[in-house]
């Protein structure tokens, strides 16, 4: 990685950084904040079960079995998440809500993050699919974001609040945090073993500059709408947590 990318790396850091432990901290955006988080992790879930099934079936069995056990560990960080939220009382808006809701934005409103789309630029929906997804680019990408994540997460555990309602959530966080460590060290370990340690880190040299102009396409993205985020959540607890009627 030259010197320039380190520069923007931790200048980009930074500011993603400032932009989640301010989100975390304010009790009116962290649901909002935790119902993003929920809906990534979870939604991960099953890119990873394709990806454990394709690699059973090229006989790559202990990459295999470190794929499954990534897809359980972002299940349960879904979890977690999920649960942050009842403590508020909020819950995540319906899929088919959040659909409608986008039906009458311009198309180029429609598409993919900012972030995803500068992070994967020149590759295709097609292209990233569990089915077509090159190994390399799934493990280099991967790596960068779960590094990164790992940090992340260990910022906002301890942006959190010491109150009742934050500590338990404080405490999985940080176990996420732990998770995403040892996700990236997996993932380098199967890249050193297929590709050798220059390709390694060319693929990582590769990947971080593309992570450091997408989080500098999601800032931008942010500052144009105000600090504003897309609304993900909704008032009032899930329906197994809503109180009785009283009675007539």
């Amino acid at each position: 990685m030259n010197l320039l990318t380190q520069f923007l790396h931790i200048v980009g850091s930074g500011a993603s950084a400032y932009i989640l432990s301010s989100g975390i901290r304010d009790r009116q955006t962290r649901p909002n904040l935790l119902a993003g988080f929920q809906m990534a992790e979870s939604g991960s879930v099953p890119f990873l079960q394709a990806l454990r099934d394709r690699a059973l079936a090229e006989g790559k069995t202990w990459f295999a079995e470190k794929l499954d056990l990534h897809a359980n560990d972002e299940k349960r960080h879904g979890q977690i998440f999920a649960h942050g939220l009842k403590q508020l009382n909020k819950k995540v808006i319906d899929f088919s809500q959040l659909r409608d809701r986008q039906t009458d934005r311009k198309p180029e409103e429609s598409k993919r993050s900012p972030f995803f789309d500068a992070y994967f630029v020149g590759y295709s929906q097609e292209q990233l699919k569990p089915a077509n997804i090159p190994w390399e680019v799934f493990l280099a990408s991967t790596y960068i974001l779960e590094l990164d994540a790992s940090k992340d997460f260990f910022r906002l555990a301890k942006a959190l609040p010491e109150d009742a309602t934050s500590t338990n959530l404080k405490k999985g966080v940080l176990s996420i945090a732990e998770d995403e460590t040892r996700h990236a060290a997996y993932l380098y370990e199967v890249m050193e073993r297929d590709f050798g340690i220059a390709k390694t880190q060319a693929l990582i040299d590769e990947w971080r500059t593309r992570k450091v102009n997408a989080m500098f396409a999601a800032v931008q993205n942010y500052i144009r709408k105000g600090g504003k985020m897309a609304q993900m959540v909704e008032e009032g607890a899930p329906v197994e947590m809503q109180p009785e009627p009283a009675a007539a």
